[in-house]
């Protein structure tokens, strides 16, 4: 029976001192200084063009190739209004005995070119032959690259030891995009 007494009396004691505890007034003027910063990663573009698909079916070289992607991620709205910086690296491996130059071009709706990104590509000498960049998007720049609807990637091969059905070696880009937003 004490027991039951000792606990209604510490219960009663812990109740009375949490009333008469600490408080102070709640700010909640705060939320208006709350500022998000989310930073996205995500691979962007990939191709693999080996040696003979700049040979025809006749053994002639071609001279160039391209492709071209649709690229209407930031037609969204929303992310164009909390859009701050994108970073767009590269790299690119060339294990071909010819020398390249690749431009990575970003078009509007029009198929206007708003962007050139240019690319020298050394020929492929028997060591690692990787060439690395970031492109960064902000200002300006960033704008442009909002209005973007297509990327298109231009190869041309430069002079050089000619190609044929058997030659080896391809050129390689590997590419990635980091978007940096802010939500205030």
């Amino acid at each position: 029976m004490k027991k039951y007494y000792l606990y209604k009396i510490v219960c009663l004691l812990l109740l009375t001192g949490g009333s008469f505890s600490c408080t102070s007034d709640l700010n909640f003027d705060q939320v208006n200084d709350l500022k998000l910063t989310p930073v996205f990663e995500a691979n962007f573009s990939y191709f693999n063009v080996p040696a003979t698909a700049f040979v025809s079916s006749t053994g002639l070289e071609y001279q160039w190739a391209y492709d071209e992607q649709e690229f209407d991620v930031f037609r969204d709205k929303y992310l164009n209004s909390y859009l701050q910086k994108v970073d767009f690296y590269f790299e690119i491996n060339n294990t071909i005995n010819r020398a390249y130059v690749l431009n990575v071009v970003l078009l509007d709706d029009n198929s206007n070119a708003l962007t050139t990104i240019n690319f020298n590509v050394p020929a492929y000498s028997g060591t690692t032959n990787t060439i690395t960049r970031t492109e960064i998007f902000e200002n300006m720049r960033l704008e442009l690259l909002k209005r973007a609807r297509k990327m298109r990637f231009l190869i041309a091969m430069e002079p050089g030891p000619t190609l044929n059905a058997n030659s080896t070696g391809s050129i390689v880009l590997r590419s990635s995009a980091t978007v940096y937003t802010e939500i205030q």
